[in-house]
């Protein structure tokens, strides 16, 4: 099985997508940053190593400090997709990250968001 080529994209090269969605609603480019933290374990230092480096989705995730154990908890849609049912583990976490930034950009509490 092919890839999704979105899995071999930077993840700095689509973080500002992520910070841009989130300022037009009102919200900040701190906040998606605490997204990253929460999510990959990720300093606000290495993740902007990372950035710097082009490092890819699928390397990002995979070398990822620590990944966040209560990510499972996130369920729900994202472009018609329903992230829980995502198989290809790279693809869930790059969908698990996708629905944070949207539930910011929606308006949510950030302690939602987090699963706290």
């Amino acid at each position: 099985m092919t890839k999704h080529r979105i899995c071999s994209a930077s993840v700095g090269s689509v973080y500002p997508l992520y910070v841009a969605k989130a300022e037009r609603k009102g919200r900040s480019k701190a906040e998606v940053d605490q997204i990253f933290h929460w999510l990959t374990g990720h300093s606000q230092e290495t993740l902007e190593e990372e950035f710097a480096k082009g490092t890819n989705f699928e390397d990002f995730f995979a070398q990822a400090p620590g990944m966040n154990p209560a990510r499972s908890l996130i369920t729900g849609t994202v472009c018609g997709v329903r992230v829980e049912q995502v198989e290809e583990p790279t693809m869930r976490e790059i969908r698990y990250l996708d629905k944070l930034v949207d539930e910011l950009a929606k308006g949510r509490a950030m302690e939602k968001i987090l699963r706290t």
